[in-house]
């Protein structure tokens, strides 16, 4: 399983080449950026998919320097289940919960 980091965001295609699993990551001001959606496709609901989006978009923020802000409502829960990853959470900056419909 090889995500794919592109500008605003990280995601995951199947064999086929469609995307089953992506987090929007929109930069918000200059090494922060808003987690405003994580998507993961019907088939793979229920297998931790979405938390290994998560892992990603962490592992990302860290490597990078980074920090991050959450606008959607799985990132938030999320990031306060995981206590040890929110070292990238930028606390300054806040921005309102609704995930953006695509």
């Amino acid at each position: 399983m090889k995500f794919i980091i592109e500008k605003e965001r990280i995601y995951l295609n199947n064999d086929q080449g469609e995307m089953i699993a992506e987090a929007r990551i929109p930069f918000i001001q200059t090494g922060v950026f808003n987690v405003e959606r994580v998507f993961v496709d019907s088939s793979l609901r229920g297998q931790g998919m979405a938390s290994k989006v998560m892992d990603e978009v962490y592992n990302y923020a860290k490597n990078n320097n980074y920090t991050v802000v959450n606008s959607c409502p799985y990132a938030v829960a999320w990031f306060k289940k995981n206590t040890d990853k929110q070292d990238v959470l930028n606390n300054e900056i806040e921005v309102n919960e609704a995930c953006k419909l695509v």
